[in-house]
Formats: structure tokens, sequence, C-alpha cells
């Protein structure tokens, strides 16, 4: 399904043009666990390199939402309720499942703040109610394949990057079965992006008559 944004024809599940929609490279994976994606809107409006959308499309136990306060939110009040629930936030008190099981007795949801860290920082700071979940955190050990965009460190991760980091770590502590050949095919969705962005910045003048507004 396709909707209109201005002069460009965009796809309203990755919410990229048309022409650079990723939907066909997104590679859907079965968790357990439920992931819960917080978006900040400045976030949302990256259409060329947010990676939120492409994360909620891999997760078909998934939830995207939009704001900056979700202290009302029925539904992740829900979800907190029903779940031992998590932010994937790298404070000191953070449960570092490198090294730790994050052992629950229910289901567990684990939530994924896709923002800038001074946004994020807002959004836990508004959210009264993720304030009361405990964090979790792991050992950054690769280099962002991010090409595209610069990291405000050396270890920093993408958001789908990170999801993946969250996803083995799960596997190697057997609260998920997730099979090898998933795990790694969840990143083509943002490879292919990288490899499409490449060749826009290569190729600028072949791009914007390719782009040029129909009058």
């Amino acid at each position: 399904m396709k909707t209109y944004f201005g002069d460009r024809e965009k796809c309203y599940k990755c919410y990229r043009p048309t022409s650079s929609c990723m939907c066909k490279h997104v590679h859907n994976v079965k968790t357990k666990t439920k992931f819960v994606i917080l978006m900040h809107p400045k976030e949302f409006k990256k259409v060329k390199n947010g990676t939120g959308h492409l994360t909620h499309l891999a997760l078909q136990n998934s939830e995207l939402f939009v704001g900056v306060d979700f202290s009302n939110h029925q539904k992740i009040n829900e979800i907190i309720a029903s779940h031992d629930s998590y932010v994937l936030y790298p404070s000191k008190e953070a449960l570092n499942i490198s090294h730790n099981n994050p052992y629950t007795k229910r289901d567990m949801a684990i939530f994924i703040i896709d923002s800038t860290w001074s946004c994020s920082l807002k959004m836990l700071r508004e959210s009264k109610n993720l304030q009361a979940l405990r964090h979790i955190s792991f050992d950054s050990t690769k280099l962002s394949q991010f090409k595209i965009k610069q990291q405000p460190s050396e270890f920093c991760l993408s958001t789908i990057e990170s999801t993946l980091s969250v996803l083995e770590l799960l596997n190697k502590h057997e609260i998920e079965k997730i099979l090898e050949n998933d795990l790694e095919k969840f990143l083509n969705p943002f490879e292919k992006m990288i490899e499409y962005q490449q060749n826009i910045i290569a190729n600028p003048i072949s791009s914007a008559v390719r782009f040029k507004p129909k009058k």
C-alpha cells in the first residue's frame, strides 16, 4: 500500500519513498520476547536513514509508538502490567546481559528508544511509567555499519543493530531460540538501505534527475 507526502509517493510500512522502499528486504523474526519501539517525533521524520521502522517490520512480536511522554499511554501500560519489562539503556545501574541472564518469571518486554541521546533522556524523564522499569545493556563490541551517518562514539549502534545484539544475547541465555539464519538476515533491509544511500551520494546528478518533481 502506498501513500503520498508532497510530490513524492511513499510506502506506508517503512515510510520511505517507494523508489527506495526496503520492505522486500525485511526478514521476519518470531520472538517470545515483546519488543516495544518508542520513537521520538523527530526520528519519525528521518525517512532517509531511520532504522526504527525497519526494526519493527522485522520483529513479528513488536509494537511501535511515536511520542515523548508515554506516562498515560494505555497500550504501553498494559504491556508493562502483563510483562517483566526492561528499557534498553546503558545506565550505571543497568543489567548487562552480555554477562547476566535477565531471568524473568513472565514473558519479557524490552522497550527500545529510537532517538538521539538527548531526546532519549527527555523521553525517559517525562515518561513516569518508564522510570519504574529496570534498564538493560550489553557490551558493544561491534562497529556500526551505519556508514552514511556519523555516530556519537565508536561503538554506538543504530536501533536495528542494537536490537540484533540483544537477540543474539537472548539466544545465548536460551530465552529465545532464534535460528542462526534468521539472525544473519535480520540486518538485510538496513544493509540495503545503506547501499542505496551510498549509490545516491556517489551519483548525485542522476539521482537529482530521477527525483525531480513533476510539473
